[in-house]
């Protein structure tokens, strides 16, 4: 735990921007990994990997949830995040990045993951091939095309 610890919480804090849920998650992350170890096969997938898959999993869970909506928004509205940028530049960031973030949610799972992974994880399609055992190709191919829909549907 202690080895993995610090890139699973920035992986998470990548993709919520909250501290105490990324905390949260985290330590949702490595309780599921405890009780799944026995799950765990080396021939299938590094450690890393498949410990990935679990943080992928319950950050997806967690963007379904009703909380993580309604804490970020309120979070970032009460703190005003942005010495940069103006408080009507900061809604329309928050509103436009929720609205992403919405359309993703409605993507398959499999979708999701791909997505995150890539974005927030920063991993390789081959990485994120070996994880989800697909071909590069194919993880391309799916991440594109939901990059695709995604600017398609923010269009309208």
């Amino acid at each position: 735990m202690q080895r993995y610890y610090k890139d699973i919480f920035v992986y998470v804090y990548r993709q919520t921007q909250n501290e105490e849920l990324s905390k949260d998650l985290t330590q949702e992350i490595f309780i599921a990994m405890l009780k799944s170890i026995e799950g765990f096969d080396a021939k299938r997938a590094s450690f890393k990997t498949w410990l990935y898959k679990i943080a992928s999993n319950k950050i997806i869970d967690s963007y379904r949830s009703t909380y993580y909506k309604y804490v970020t928004v309120v979070e970032e509205i009460e703190e005003g995040r942005s010495s940069s940028l103006s408080m009507e530049d900061l809604v329309v960031l928050k509103e436009e990045t929720n609205d992403i973030l919405d359309i993703i949610s409605t993507l398959s799972t499999s979708i999701q993951q791909i997505i995150r992974l890539k974005i927030f994880g920063e991993m390789t399609f081959a990485e994120i091939g070996l994880l989800l055992e697909l071909s590069e190709s194919t993880v391309k191919s799916k991440y594109y095309a939901a990059v695709k829909k995604i600017k398609k549907v923010m269009e309208v």
